[in-house]
Formats: C-alpha cells, structure tokens, sequence
C-alpha cells in the first residue's frame, strides 16, 4: 500500500475516464480527489488550483484507462479450501487470516467492493472499514439459512449432530420452520448483515441433496423476506433450477444466484420483480478442471458436470431478455486466482460494455449503492483502478492484471502502482 491521508488532495492527470453510464471514454481528463472521494471530473485544460497547494499528490495516468473500482456481487472470503470441512476443523483465527490473504489479493486484482455470499462476518467487515485488514469493501450475510439436509448442511449422511454446522466459521446455519427462520434472520440481522442469504435449492459441495431440490417451504422464503424487508435489508438466495428460481422470485427474494437451468417462465418473473440475476460462471469451469485438488470431495464431483454447459445459455437468455444482471465469481480455494476470468467468459454471449457494467454500474445498484460506488463521478467513492489498453475493445485487458494492471485505489488511497 502507498500510504498518505486519504483527507489530503490527490489529482489523476491525463486520465481516459470509461464514463461507464454512457459507455463512452473521456481522454484527456483530470479526476480530483479529496477525502477518499471523487470532487469533479474535468476537462486536462481546465485550471487545477489544487495543483499548486502543499501537500497535493499528482499521479499522470499517459493516457491509460481510468475506470471504477471493480464489485464482485458472489465471493466467499473465507473458503482458502474447497473442502469446507477443513474450514469448521480449523482455528478461526487462523482461517481470518487466511481470509485477510484472500482479500488482499482480491484488492490486488482490482477488485475494490465484494459481496459475501456465506461466511464472512462483522469482524472481518471491522477489520477492513479500520484499516487492519487490506482489502475490498466487504457486504456481508453472515451465516447463510438452509434446512436440514440443505446446500449448507455439511453432514454426511451418517452423521446426526449439528456441531459441524455451528461453529465460529460455519457458513450456514441450519433452521426448520418458520420460527426458526424468522430467529435466525434477526440473528444475522443483530450480527451486522448487509443482506440474508438462503439455500433454495440443491448445491455442488452438500454431500446429502441433489442439484434439483427445492429447499425451504414458501412460508418459510416468505418469512425470511419479510425479516429482511423489515430491517431494510433484501435477501439472496442459492439457485439452479427454473422451479426454485421462480418460487424465490414469487416469494420476494431480490437476488438469485447462480441459475445456470432457468427457463423462459424464470425471465419473465424476474422482469416483474425487477430482480437480479448474478451468474457465476467461471467457478464451474474452474471445478470441473481442478475442484477435486483443490479440496472438493470427490463423492459430489459429479454435480458440476450437471450444470456446467447451461450458465452461458441461460446468461445469453437473460441478457437479451433485460434480466438485471451483476458479475459473481463464487470460488473457492486455490481457484480464487481465476476471479477476472468471468469477463472474458461472459463476453462471448455480451458485449464488453455490458460485461464491465455488471462489475461496476449495475452491481452497484444490486448493493444500493448507486452513485457511491460503481462510478468515476463527482461523490462517489475514490475506488478507482487503471489499466493499458481499452477493455471496450479488448476485456482481457481486465483479465491480464499483470500484464495490464496500473492503479488500483480505494477510498483514495493507493494499493497499487505501476506507471
């Protein structure tokens, strides 16, 4: 990290801003910084007063492209392993430090705000909002809520007691009925969560379900929904199937994971709710050719061949349709490397443009955070990164940081340099 207080001035000369809302580039531009915030984006020909003031910090871009601080919408920080046993048998602190690795090189990879999707908690999240831990922005849902025999039930089939899915780093916690639900929501809720996250449907690394489960009565969706709306918060789900897609869109849930096996029911019901849909696309490709050495069991490596081939289709399906759509990852262990490979992997149904509005603009909004985030605008956020080249006409820009990678900043400060 380069380090200087964020409460002084820091100008960005000679930047090609990627006004993401428009999608146009804007050369030749000056950004200015003060606070960890955007001031005013202008013109290189315009006076800069601050340029003459003590203490300001000028970094000349040449030209590079300038564009927002990047969100994945879908990441488990603490799965340093694919096995999520090892996970409940380790220290937790040795598992937030691994988590705090995890992070920073998400960070490193520009990945400036990212959303947990089970497992991270207000500790962590403390941790980075107070600088002791370098990493992204963290949104999280604490425990995720899933019934017995659910996505987020670690036990064999052999096992009865619930102590696997009930320690400190647990990433589900497993619930029946509507009390119990409505118990566990305000829990996660008092716990600090940013969203609640429910398992709706069968899952690739729960030893006991099948692909094709739907999990959860609609009483109980509906319960948890209403914990959540309650608390002004929304709730997110773990989704393959058309059948429990569309159950948690008629229920109220907001964000859907994954669908790789929607249908042409489940695009209409997204556009009524005006839902979100967040693809994870590059987590089953990286499975099927390296899940097992990286830690998953191989009793439920047959799952990913199930839905392996149908995320691209039902990606290009929702997209043409208008679904909302955010960019996600969902990896796990060692794949965490492969987290910028979704762009190059979603660009061959969409155009680029889209493709980097999923992991600015539009996951912004999925976080209700527009205009604070997702944007290089007057009041947003300084999460800012640089890169060599034009991702317009090239995604791989995003996906080469060593190669492409210039600038990464959050909240104004500099994380990484190489210019």
């Amino acid at each position: 990290m380069i380090d200087f207080p964020v409460s002084s001035i820091t100008l960005l000369q000679n930047a090609t801003v990627l006004d993401v809302q428009s999608g146009s580039l804007l050369p030749h531009r000056r950004v200015v910084i003060q606070n960890g915030r955007i001031e005013r984006l202008e013109p290189m020909q315009a006076d800069a007063p601050e340029a003459r003031a003590a203490g300001v910090r000028v970094l000349d871009l040449r030209g590079q492209t300038l564009l927002p601080g990047l969100i994945d919408a879908h990441v488990h920080v603490l799965a340093w392993t694919a096995n999520l046993r090892e996970l409940y048998n380790a220290s937790p602190h040795y598992n937030a430090l691994r988590a705090a690795e995890i992070m920073h090189e998400m960070l490193m990879r520009g990945f400036t705000t990212v959303r947990d999707a089970a497992g991270a908690d207000f500790g962590l999240k403390r941790a980075v909002e107070e600088g002791l831990l370098v990493g992204p922005r963290l949104f999280i849902c604490g425990r995720a809520l899933s019934p017995t025999g659910g996505h987020a039930d670690s036990r064999a089939a052999g096992e009865q007691a619930l102590e696997t899915v009930s320690t400190p780093v647990a990433f589900g916690t497993v619930v029946d009925g509507v009390p119990e639900v409505r118990r566990a929501a305000r829990e996660e809720i008092r716990r600090g969560a940013d969203h609640i996250k429910l398992m709706l449907g069968g899952g690739i690394a729960s030893p006991t379900d099948r692909l094709t489960n739907d999990q959860f009565s609609r009483e109980e969706i509906r319960a948890a929904v209403e914990e959540a709306e309650m608390a002004d918060l929304y709730v997110m789900a773990h989704t393959y199937t058309a059948r429990a897609v569309n159950r948690a869109l008629e229920c109220g849930v907001r964000s859907l994971e994954h669908c790789n096996l929607i249908d042409e029911s489940s695009l209409q019901l997204f556009l009524k709710h005006k839902a979100w849909m967040v693809p994870t696309l590059v987590t089953y490709q990286a499975l099927a050719q390296e899940g097992v050495s990286a830690g998953l069991p191989r009793e439920v490596e047959h799952k990913i061949y199930l839905v392996l081939d149908k995320g691209l289709a039902a990606l290009e399906m929702a997209s043409r349709a208008g679904v909302n759509l955010a960019y996600g990852t969902d990896l796990l262990g060692a794949m965490h490397r492969r987290q910028l490979e979704e762009f190059v992997i979603r660009a061959q149904v969409q155009p680029n443009l889209e493709v980097i509005r999923a992991a600015t603009l539009y996951a912004a909004r999925l976080l209700r955070a527009e205009g604070q985030l997702g944007v290089v605008a007057p009041g947003a956020h300084a999460d800012l990164i640089a890169v060599e080249g034009n991702p317009l006409e090239d995604i791989r820009v995003l996906a080469h940081p060593e190669r492409h990678l210039k600038l990464v900043m959050k909240g104004g400060t500099v994380h990484h340099q190489a210019m």
